[in-house]
């Protein structure tokens, strides 16, 4: 009994409000630490991951949301010292916080047990992300964080390594950087109070509270330039064929000199292609995952004026035999989808 920890009453209270999202690991999932190692667990790394698409799903709706990497995008603004202030920081930044405005929530990682989870979580691992509010979440919040979730789970990734390209050449299918990361089935979530998509988009956009960044070279990281195809994958087939080269218009051929280079029969320009591809440091635009087959997707981005909808959906038509317009999935149905559920 002595060692024992008695919780204050105001972390009494916090607990007594906390709410759980408790998944399943399909795949491992990557937080890595300082050194490029992945042996234990790093919860930043799942925080990061999930403020990520948190703005996804805000510009998505129509309101704004800063990249923390960008620096001269992040929030606070350098017009607004008073962190009350309007236009202080953006909608995303009031729940996860930002210099000067402390994130509203603690997470924790915890398996069946309640248990804090310190060592890398493995595929067929039960996890829960118990968020924990350290000052007053409201409605709004805690429902965006659902649909967040739930759009991970469903069409997305968590974590690191998500970029790794699955390959078909059996002798190199276990190679670790062909390894799928990142993928999880949602068991259980809380009951929440349900609310419209009117009132979502009012709150993210209420300018009259939230900083408006400019989206600038980031604008494209948006719900509503996202798509998804479920049970199909793009691979490396043999060292002449790459299906996942030929959808971003790269050579197929497997050379580290032409690995980037542009394929001019690829019905692409070459601005096309290298935005698909993305550069050293630059984001990859197209995500493709093949294990488990259960939870097998490719999903990725478009850019108004780049590149549409209706192109990269028929530059997947091309590689994938019997593939038919209602498996491609854009943006605005799977948000209305998720809402449904929300």
């Amino acid at each position: 009994m002595a060692n024992q920890i008695i919780p204050d009453t105001a972390e009494k209270s916090r607990m007594n409000g906390f709410r759980e999202w408790k998944f399943k690991a399909l795949t491992p999932i990557w937080t890595g630490d300082a050194n490029r190692q992945n042996n234990r667990l790093i919860p930043t790394g799942i925080m990061g991951s999930i403020r990520w698409w948190f703005e996804v799903l805000i510009r998505g709706l129509g309101g704004s949301a800063c990249d923390p990497t960008v620096k001269e995008a992040r929030c606070p603004s350098s017009n607004v010292d008073d962190p009350f202030g309007f236009g202080h920081h953006c909608v995303a930044c009031e729940l996860f916080g930002c210099t000067g405005w402390a994130r509203k929530f603690r997470l924790q990682v915890v398996d069946g047990e309640g248990h804090i989870i310190r060592n890398q979580i493995q595929a067929g691992d039960l996890f829960t992300l118990r968020f924990i509010p350290l000052r007053p979440i409201n409605p709004e919040e805690w429902c965006l964080l659902d649909i967040t979730l739930r759009l991970i789970a469903e069409y997305g990734a968590i974590g690191g390594k998500t970029v790794y390209k699955p390959t078909d050449e059996r002798a190199r299918e276990n190679c670790p950087y062909h390894w799928d990361y990142g993928l999880i089935k949602l068991i259980e979530a809380p009951a929440l109070q349900r609310l419209s998509r009117d009132r979502l988009e009012s709150y993210v956009r209420d300018w009259s509270r939230w900083r408006n960044v400019d989206h600038g070279d980031f604008a494209w990281v948006s719900l509503e330039n996202f798509w998804c195809v479920k049970g199909r994958y793009l691979a490396r087939q043999s060292k002449n064929a790459s299906t996942f080269n030929r959808v971003i218009g790269r050579k197929e051929l497997k050379n580290r000199s032409h690995l980037l280079e542009h394929s001019e029969n690829s019905g692409l320009t070459e601005e096309q292609a290298r935005w698909l591809a993305g550069g050293r440091g630059e984001s990859k635009k197209v995500f493709s995952f093949k294990n488990p087959e259960e939870a097998r997707r490719t999903f990725g981005f478009v850019r108004p004026g780049m590149i549409s909808h209706r192109e990269m959906k028929n530059r997947l038509k091309e590689v994938w035999e019997g593939f038919k317009e209602e498996e491609f999935k854009a943006g605005e149905e799977i948000l209305n989808e998720l809402l449904s559920k929300a």
